[in-house]
């Protein structure tokens, strides 16, 4: 090596010392990975691919295409981490060398030439130019390399997330190498990469979990997100290897992450239903759990699904309600009356002062759910109630004298009908009348709060006790008989008043004939005067 020679190493040396620092936010934490990485097991739904079969490293101073590569020469000599840490990257076994990305010219060992800006050397790049960088591959654009490695148009999607937005607005945000790595990238099957299935949750809560972080972007999210997924039944199994279950990137995505509130973002609650039967409903990857794949089926069929799918009532409940997002887990049976309690208040609170909240509790079955089913809730009508086939009333009670119940529940019922049956008779009542042409008005306006009154009865059902039922269904029951009474009251007033015109015609017409009479006899009696 001549003076010239060895003086331009050092002054490389120098600027290499350099580099790591502008990079070492996102190398330094995948150094170690292969070290730290957790038992192998099988590959979540979202990476199912197998791993590309494994090319042997090249050797040190060629890329594995057998290019000449003078940058890593040179690197390795100075024992840069990044140059080590590159040898194994996956990108170099596919043929990328350093200058693919840093520019330059690689077959020369000469500093002022390899580094030259007429090469087209551009350095480290600037983080908010990374996601341009990356997707000269792994963009849409390159049409042989997104054929040849089987590659989504990554760019494009992320371009739309909102990490991308984040990144034009702090050179801070999140993009490519924030989440894969830089110079160590391993394929996504790889236990080793940040972004396996094994890996992915603590990736994201590198950045989610971290306060001071996430303030800089959007204060109000909240940074236990990690805390809660390992409470959960999903985070529990994963964290004893099994990575098929739900992690961030299964319900929001890895590229194209939307905000929440993002119609299109598969969390959004019109999105989420779908979102969780990506899995539940697909009965042959859900085999190995052993639990229902017809939640799906079920819920669109129900009064919930179609309140939130059809009407699209972001009122409505979907997955996430009941079972959690971060922290999902089943509701357990003493817990279902809180879960649907979250809405139905009342019936909540009526429910547990009932009889039957202590039998269940000691018979272990689910409250809310024994009556009213879970997934596939349907509308609720009076019909529950009684010994109908399918009424929920007829799965524990019969209709015999030897149970003590049924004659109480018939009453139920008959308070129930005396609303919903008394309301049809007003309404006859009142739809005669106007047929004859009697104004019925304010009776039919006073319908409209029956409706009101079902829906107390309904409510006031859960407590099972007739005088509470009776209370509710009172005014419903008042009003439906005076709006009768009105329409019968009319009724009869139409028939009076037909009388009366009858009377009324018969006397016009005698009155008419008496007076013609009349003026016969007074014409007679003049024209006898005449002759």
């Amino acid at each position: 090596m001549n003076a010239r020679s060895g003086f331009r190493r050092v002054v490389m040396g120098l600027i290499v010392a350099a580099a790591p620092l502008a990079m070492a936010a996102f190398a330094t934490a995948q150094t170690d990975s292969s070290s730290s990485a957790p038992p192998a097991a099988a590959v979540s739904r979202d990476t199912t691919a197998k791993s590309a079969k494994a090319v042997p490293a090249a050797p040190s101073g060629s890329s594995a295409s057998g290019a000449r590569d003078e940058c890593m020469n040179c690197h390795l000599e100075l024992e840069s981490a990044e140059a080590v840490a590159f040898k194994n990257d996956i990108h170099r076994q596919r043929g990328v060398s350093c200058a693919d990305c840093h520019g330059g010219d690689p077959n020369s060992n000469d500093m002022d030439v390899a580094m030259s800006p007429a090469k087209g050397f551009k350095g480290v790049p600037k983080k908010q130019d990374i996601p341009k960088l990356c997707g000269s591959c792994h963009g849409g654009a390159n049409e042989g390399f997104h054929a040849r490695y089987r590659l989504d148009d990554v760019l494009a999607e992320y371009s739309q997330s909102q990490h991308a937005r984040s990144l034009e607005a702090n050179p801070s945000g999140a993009q490519c190498v924030s989440c894969h790595g830089v110079h160590n990238i391993v394929a996504v099957t790889d236990l080793r990469s940040p972004v396996h299935p094994g890996r992915v949750v603590d990736t994201c809560a590198k950045c989610h979990g971290n306060a001071a972080y996430m303030r800089d972007f959007n204060p109000s999210l909240p940074v236990d997100q990690k805390e809660k997924y390992l409470t959960s039944i999903h985070g529990k199994r994963h964290a004893r290897g099994d990575w098929k279950v739900a992690t961030c990137v299964s319900c929001h995505s890895n590229h194209l992450v939307r905000e929440v509130k993002d119609p299109r973002s598969p969390v959004y609650p019109t999105q989420i239903p779908a979102t969780c039967a990506h899995c539940h409903a697909d009965a042959k990857y859900m085999a190995s759990y052993g639990i229902p794949t017809t939640q799906y089926r079920d819920y669109k069929d129900s009064v919930h699904g179609k309140a939130l799918l059809e009407h699209s009532d972001l009122n409505a409940p979907a997955c996430n309600s009941c079972h959690g997002n971060h922290a999902a887990a089943p509701p357990g049976v003493g817990s279902v009356i809180a879960v649907c309690g979250q809405c139905h208040q009342s019936n909540e609170q009526l429910y547990e002062t009932s009889v039957h909240e202590a039998y269940f509790e000691e018979k272990k079955l689910g409250g809310c759910i024994v009556c009213h089913g879970n997934h596939g809730v349907q509308p609720t009508a009076d019909t529950m109630v009684g010994f109908a086939k399918g009424s929920p009333c007829a799965k524990c009670h019969v209709d015999a004298p030897s149970d003590s119940a049924a004659s109480g529940i018939h009453r139920l019922r008959g308070l129930l009908d005396s609303l919903s049956v008394g309301q049809t008779r007003a309404e006859a009542a009142l739809a005669r009348a106007e047929n004859l042409g009697m104004d019925v008005s304010d009776a039919r306006y006073s319908l409209k709060e029956v409706h009101q009154a079902q829906i107390q009865a309904r409510v006031a059902i859960h407590s099972f006790r007739e005088a509470e039922l009776e209370e509710a269904a009172r005014p419903g029951i008042t009003i439906v008989a005076k709006a009768e009474d009105a329409g019968h009251d009319a009724v009869r007033e139409y028939l009076v008043r037909r009388q009366g015109l009858v009377v009324s015609t018969l006397i016009v017409t005698l009155a008419v004939i008496l007076l013609w009479m009349k003026i016969r006899q007074i014409e007679k009696k003049q024209r006898g005067e005449d002759a």
